[in-house]
């Protein structure tokens, strides 16, 4: 059985890697975007799907890759690979620094103060003359989508293989054991506070490297895009619609809502927001733990399944 599913995980890598040669360029636009929400919302499972806090934080990862790889190409002439480490570093420090005291915090005291960190860097970066304060940087230019493309698919594997190693990590189990019962962690021995900062940590990494491509590639960076709370709330849907807590559910988000959103866009314009966040609520009732719990149960329960859930949320 493994084996089939390692056949059929390469056989989805090696097609979607195909997807510059064969594809159009207006799909490796799309693929690019799609692979690195999917990027985001792989990096925000660690820290909301396995450790259990819902950080919205995680666009501050992102717009720290972001102008640290704008920052060392733009003012130091450093090359591309030199400013996505600057950009790690950044959000790897960041993480460090203010995690312990913010993952003191729990439930929605935590999701207001890691909320609060995207608007005080907002402010903070509008200020820093090397950061080009309200106007922004302009990189330089690379006409090079499939370049873009296999990055983000690359980073996408990376992301992956990272949360699949948690699930048989003794790190992972610490993690899940945070996140079921932080206390009863602390007391089977758990260094809670290390394991939390360091999936912060984790967490930080690939959302800084999605940053750091994407700012590279649309060759502009400003600070409401950089740390756009709205991206923030994006990852965590993709993730919670695939199946928080999982290998593969924020994939499966990602790739899913980013399809239903652009067929909405291009087909029902004026009311795709409108369908998209019923879509979004639809699925929240319907299907609470995303769409690999789903694709797992329906064979057996059949239509139950949703029943089951209305009658949980008492609908």
């Amino acid at each position: 059985m493994k084996t089939w599913r390692a056949i059929l995980a390469l056989a989805a890598v090696a097609a979607l890697a195909g997807v510059p040669w064969y594809g159009s360029d207006v799909l490796v636009q799309f693929g690019i975007n799609t692979l690195l929400l999917a990027v985001l919302a792989q990096g925000w499972n660690i820290i909301g799907g396995y450790t259990g806090y819902a950080s919205f934080g995680n666009s501050v990862f992102y717009g720290l890759g972001s102008y640290g790889v704008a920052i060392a190409m733009v003012q130091w002439e450093l090359p591309f690979a030199a400013g996505l480490a600057f950009g790690v570093v950044l959000a790897v420090a960041f993480a460090l620094l203010l995690g312990m005291p913010v993952l003191r915090l729990r439930g929605h005291y935590f999701a207001i103060a890691t909320l609060a960190l995207a608007q005080v860097m907002t402010a903070i970066v509008s200020n820093i003359e090397l950061a080009g304060q309200n106007i922004g940087l302009v990189l330089p230019p690379l006409n090079n989508d499939p370049l873009f493309y296999e990055l983000s698919l690359g980073l996408l594997v990376l992301a992956t293989l990272t949360v699949a190693w948690l699930t048989r990590s003794k790190f992972g189990f610490g993690l899940i054991a945070i996140r079921e019962n932080e206390e009863g962690a602390a007391v089977m021995g758990v260094n809670t506070t290390l394991y939390k900062v360091a999936a912060f940590a984790l967490s930080g990494v690939f959302s800084a490297l999605a940053g750091g491509i994407h700012a590279y590639w649309i060759t502009f960076l400003d600070p409401e895009s950089a740390f756009d709370i709205g991206l923030n709330v994006k990852m965590i849907i993709m993730a919670v619609f695939g199946g928080a807590g999982t290998v593969l559910g924020p994939v499966v988000g990602a790739f899913s809502l980013s399809a239903i959103s652009e067929l909405l866009s291009s087909e029902v314009t004026s009311a795709a927001g409108l369908f998209f966040g019923a879509v979004i609520v639809a699925a929240v009732v319907l299907m609470p733990r995303g769409l690999t719990d789903l694709l797992r149960r329906y064979r057996k329960s059949g239509w139950r399944y949703f029943i089951e859930n209305i009658r949980a949320h008492k609908l």
